[in-house]
């Protein structure tokens, strides 16, 4: 295959979680930039579950300190801010500060803001403000102690499933706010087919609503797993087939932009098999390969649509202070047509809590 060169303007992982303050061992924030640069992004956007979490300006302005240290050529760092105190779901945080101080959105990601009336009073005050709310869909009252999908995997080693309903009830409930606030609502990681299906008929209703779905769940299957491997546990877990096709389709229609949920540990919390390791992997400098492979290779995604689920779907989600940042951002090329092997132990990342080492691409970022 001869090799061709094609620029676009610069890709944006809306999804990225730097360990900056708390793990630093598992990221840093200049570790987390240069593993974007090394993946072919020119922004990310941070979520706030770090420690502690990042509910007020001030820890917006940590960041930014922190990503101005990494030096006038990485990407840019976009720090998302929690939608509640602490992120524990109780108390809305001072949104109008945050976004005052220049805050992507809204999410508490890694956990459900499960009280209807704290989302409500959330979703009305982000509407007021132009800002997105972005969502974990997963309602613990459905997930209870599941680890995992219901798969072979799960019923071989009595592992605790956690069933569709957890996602599309949280859907179900956001969609029903979205709708009555007209608050712009972005759902993360989406990994259902029951879930696209939601999304797929808010959109033709004209909700204002998004979702993304990451590498992991478009080219992997809980029906696949080769054992009690945690480098396979994901919060949301990884459908089956059938999931993984919907979420394909999906993104081949518009329906879905991409978004790695970047999640890197210490390899002592990924040791543990699933019932007890931390969920998530690594997956900044491996995002382009896998979805070209999985979208342009495999479901004849045209190169120009794959790329606009890059850059120009993100880029809708995020407040036009964020937004604004992005005009001086660096435009991303890829190479396609050399067969390269992904190379974990050479990563940028501090982290390696990644199943794709030996795995083979013709598609990469040239940098």
């Amino acid at each position: 295959m001869a090799t061709t060169i094609r620029t676009f303007p610069g890709f944006i992982d809306v999804h990225v979680h730097f360990r900056d303050p708390g793990v630093p061992e598992a990221e840093t924030t200049a570790s987390g930039l240069a593993a974007a640069a090394r993946g072919g992004f020119a922004a990310v956007v941070t979520m706030p579950n770090m420690t502690p979490a990042c509910d007020s300006p001030e820890w917006i302005a940590y960041q930014r300190d922190a990503a101005r240290s990494a030096g006038p050529d990485a990407p840019i760092l976009l720090p998302s801010a929690c939608i509640t105190k602490g992120r524990l779901g109780h108390e809305v945080a001072d949104l109008e500060a945050l976004a005052e101080a220049g805050a992507a959105f809204f999410t508490d990601d890694g956990s459900y803001v499960a009280d209807d009336r704290v989302m409500e009073e959330a979703m009305r005050r982000a509407a007021g403000l132009g800002i997105c709310i972005c969502e974990h869909a997963m309602d613990p009252k459905e997930v209870k102690d599941g680890v995992i999908r219901d798969c072979d995997l799960a019923r071989r080693r009595h592992l605790s499933v956690i069933p569709v309903s957890a996602e599309t009830v949280a859907i179900r409930r956001d969609l029903s706010i979205c709708r009555a606030t007209g608050c712009r609502l972005h759902i993360q990681h989406i990994s259902t087919a029951e879930g696209v299906e939601l999304v797929r008929a808010a959109q033709k209703e004209g909700l204002p609503v998004t979702a993304e779905a990451t590498p992991h769940h478009l080219l992997l299957s809980c029906e696949r797993l080769p054992g009690d491997d945690a480098n396979y546990k994901m919060a949301p877990p990884l459908g089956n087939d059938e999931d993984r096709a919907e979420l394909r389709r999906a993104v081949k229609d518009g329906v879905l932009m991409f978004a790695t949920d970047h999640a890197p540990h210490p390899a002592a919390k990924k040791s543990l098999g699933f019932e007890a390791s931390a969920n998530g992997i690594i997956g900044l400098e491996t995002a382009i390969p896998l979805t070209w492979m999985a979208m342009v290779e495999d479901e004849g995604m045209s190169p120009e649509a794959w790329a606009e689920a890059w850059w120009k779907m993100p880029r809708s989600i995020l407040s036009p202070r964020a937004a604004k940042r992005l005009e001086a951002a660096r435009k991303t090329t890829v190479e396609v047509g050399e067969w390269r092997v992904m190379e974990v132990a050479k990563f940028a990342s501090l982290s390696r809590n990644c199943p794709y080492d030996g795995m083979e691409s013709v598609c990469w970022p040239k940098i």
